[in-house]
């Protein structure tokens, strides 16, 4: 089994509040993430997949279609958007990273071929911070 990962950039805006909390609560759990004019980050996103190689090609899969995938799937989605307004896959649900992070598997899952499987999902939030999703609940 060979693991290829594909590494892609966007930058996104959100704001961490529960609605059924007060301004205090959301202050004094998410702190500067609940700023009621929102915060950005500068996402590093880790797109892990798995399978065994062509033997015609020698790829697991396509490094560069790969790529365009990811683009045409989340970064042309999220890129310089507010996750908690403009992006559809995100409507309804808490943009954590952790959250993102699934959503993003979500996406990605539907448009990857039967030969590969998606493996892990790393998003940094900012390089201290990061989160790993590898499916399932």
């Amino acid at each position: 089994m060979i693991y290829l990962t594909r590494v892609e950039n966007f930058n996104a805006a959100h704001k961490l509040s529960n609605p059924g909390w007060s301004k205090e609560k959301n202050e004094e759990v998410f702190g500067k993430c609940a700023n009621e004019n929102w915060h950005g980050h500068n996402y590093e996103l880790h797109v892990t997949i798995k399978g065994n190689p062509d033997p015609e090609t020698g790829f697991v899969f396509n490094a560069k279609t790969l790529g365009i995938i990811i683009r045409d799937t989340i970064i042309e989605k999220i890129d310089h958007r507010n996750l908690n307004l403009d992006v559809d896959f995100m409507k309804g649900k808490f943009t954590s990273a952790e959250n993102l992070a699934i959503a993003i598997w979500d996406q990605l899952a539907k448009h990857l071929p039967a030969e590969v499987q998606l493996h892990c999902i790393k998003l940094y939030e900012t390089p201290r911070i990061y989160v790993e999703y590898y499916g399932g609940k």
